[in-house]
């Protein structure tokens, strides 16, 4: 906007002193009726003009006049760029959770069932086995890990549970054993937050809003329940998102940007440390808002400022111009999903820590399980 403030002043003809306003603000209408930040500059005739750009809203135009649109941009969700990380329960990703409840009813039901079998064959052709609970459940745990066991059934009932057992164990253990190689040895890039839903649904990262945008009321007075918990769940408000894209980088907290400014942010990011820090979500919060300049109620430089933008849209210079703010962003603009290496990737030890902490686990409380299933499970008490 500075470049157009240097054609008004050269073909308009005037002089001008940069005013900040307090705090830095865009601006928003008070409950009182006034106005903060550059709007209330306008809004009480202090300043001829204020470059902004602005985006433009039935509330604002009661403030103040507004140029022919400088150009249209979208609200999206900027935050920290997702990257590669280590999942301790990556071991149980291969199924869904309703398979693992239904692997956990199968070694239910089997462990109940060949205990059973093998009770109601030794009431038949004697003599007992004894602790019959105990050993089936333990076989049926050892034939899904793939361990060896040295006890089976006596006859033909609990011999054929077995067989159809092994059979399922084998079909179920080769798909998990082929899906997790792949997703342990391919990795992959988990986008955390994509969408609106996604941001309000999740307590790790938390959002700020920028003070004086119009977002703050738009997303306050939505219909949408999303939108509005995006509003009442901010941690607090920054002034603006281009001078917090360190904070952002830094993964402190997301913030919703206009597009322009987050793809400034991330060419400089990219041109400063020759690395992708910075994300933008997928969602359109916001499409395609009309921004332009403001100007104070019935100002004798509108008219000619609206010709000015005219020419500059129509010659290229306006898009050359923000062309020139905005370079070195085609890689970091790419998905997430592209920074991972191509090929298979070496097995760090933070891959393991899942599977390792189960292991360490089962080994430390193997033989009070035992005792406890021996004591408890001995169907008939005459038998030692």
């Amino acid at each position: 906007m500075g470049k157009l403030l240097e054609i008004f002043m050269t073909y308009m003809n005037f002089e001008y002193e940069l005013i900040r306003p307090e705090g830095g603000l865009w601006g928003n209408k008070l409950p009182n009726g006034s106005w903060t930040g550059m709007m209330g500059l306008i809004d009480r005739e202090e300043v001829e003009m204020a470059l902004g750009p602005f985006t433009i809203t039935h509330e604002r135009e009661e403030a103040a006049d507004f140029s022919m649109e400088v150009q249209s941009d979208n609200q999206k969700i900027f935050l920290v760029r997702p990257g590669l990380e280590n999942d301790i329960g990556g071991f149980l990703k291969p199924f869904t959770f309703r398979v693992w409840l239904l692997v956990l009813a199968s070694l239910i039901c089997m462990s109940s069932f060949m205990t059973f079998m093998i009770w109601s064959e030794d009431k038949v052709f004697g003599p007992s086995t004894t602790n019959i609970a105990s050993k089936a459940i333990l076989w049926v745990i050892q034939t899904v890990s793939q361990e060896s066991s040295e006890w089976l059934p006596r006859r033909d009932g609990g011999r054929l549970l077995v067989s159809t057992w092994l059979l399922a164990t084998l079909v179920f253990m080769s798909s998990y054993s082929g899906i997790l190689t792949a997703m342990l040895t391919v990795p992959r890039v988990t986008i955390p937050i994509d969408s609106l839903r996604d941001l309000v649904s999740q307590s790790k990262l938390p959002w700020r809003l920028e003070s004086g945008s119009m977002m703050r009321p738009f997303l306050m007075n939505s219909e949408d329940e999303y939108r509005r918990k995006s509003y009442y769940g901010m941690s607090g408000s920054i002034p603006d998102c281009w001078s917090m894209r360190e904070a952002i980088a830094n993964g402190e907290f997301a913030a919703i940007c206009d597009e322009t400014t987050m793809k400034k942010a991330i060419s400089w990011d990219f041109s400063t440390t020759g690395q992708c820090h910075l994300y933008i979500a997928r969602e359109i919060v916001f499409s395609n808002t009309m921004m332009a300049l403001a100007f104070k109620r019935n100002s004798s430089l509108l008219p000619v400022a609206n010709k000015l933008i005219s020419t500059v849209k129509e010659t290229g210079i306006l898009s050359k111009w923000l062309g020139e703010e905005i370079t070195n962003t085609t890689l970091c603009l790419r998905p997430p999903t592209s920074d991972r290496q191509e090929g298979i990737a070496a097995l760090n030890i933070g891959v393991f820590l899942g599977p390792l902490s189960v292991l360490v686990g089962g080994k430390l409380n193997m033989e009070l399980p035992m005792e406890w299933l021996t004591d408890i499970t001995n169907l008939d008490p005459n038998v030692n």
